[in-house]
């Protein structure tokens, strides 16, 4: 796993692979935008739906790989596990953070 990450993205991390839904909202602001699988979810309450039914489902786990500030995001590259077809696979997630609170989350297949 890299071992230097912000707070807000190592707290991220660890609670997706915890499924603790309670601390993984908490890392977002009240009207942050989650954009996966071309789709947009609004808010806390969606994010943190959308964080639920994914944990159940896939069982997801995170390991850091690379850390690479671009412009005005972060761009952490993941290797995900879980269950779904093609697991592992490296996913990047494009932050965007202010005030150590996640504003925008786009994920990403690696383009490799």
């Amino acid at each position: 796993m890299y071992t230097k990450l912000p707070k807000t993205i190592d707290t991220f991390i660890k609670s997706c692979n915890e499924h603790n839904s309670d601390a993984y909202i908490a890392c977002f602001i009240e009207d942050a935008v989650v954009q996966d699988e071309g789709k947009d979810i609004n808010g806390t309450k969606a994010i943190k739906e959308w964080n639920e039914r994914s944990s159940k489902e896939y069982k997801v786990k995170l390991d850091a790989i690379k850390l690479v500030d671009r412009n005005e995001e972060t761009v952490l590259t993941a290797s995900v596990c879980g269950d779904f077809e093609g697991s592992p696979v490296n996913l990047d997630y494009h932050f965007t953070i202010s005030n150590d609170k996640i504003m925008a989350l786009k994920i990403l297949l690696t383009e490799e």
